[in-house]
């Protein structure tokens, strides 16, 4: 009987603990099926770094929404909550802090760069400047 309590015992601190990550708001993927995702017609490619990051470097055609900025909460309310979006940061921190306050509000297709545009960067992708 001990056993089976310990069983289930683990079994719910497992799901508990599943339910914590970020895995459940948004898809994580590596640069090059994130690299396709953004490719895809109608999915946006959201760069959630500072706007000085943007600039230096950044996806073509994503927008730009600093999550750390005073106006994340105010900005995502503006988007369409039924659109895809290819979110990205630097190294994949930020953007997991975005994909799950996302998630939160309601949107319900969202992709994550897992280790950020480093990781885009390391693969070669093309980042524009303008």
């Amino acid at each position: 009987m001990k056993k089976v309590i310990s069983l289930i015992s683990i079994a719910s601190v497992a799901l508990l603990l599943a339910g914590c990550s970020s895995s459940a708001s948004a898809t994580n993927l590596d640069a090059n099926a994130f690299s396709k995702k953004v490719s895809e017609s109608g999915v946006v490619a959201l760069d959630v770094r500072t706007p000085g990051e943007f600039m230096v470097g950044h996806i073509q055609g994503a927008i730009n929404i600093d999550v750390e900025g005073t106006q994340f909460e105010t900005e995502i309310a503006k988007l369409d909550k039924k659109a895809t979006y290819a979110v990205y940061c630097h190294s994949g921190r930020r953007s997991g802090i975005a994909v799950t306050a996302m998630h939160h509000d309601g949107f319900t297709s969202i992709f994550n760069l897992t280790n950020g545009i480093v990781d885009w960067q390391a693969n070669n992708l093309p980042l524009a400047t303008s």
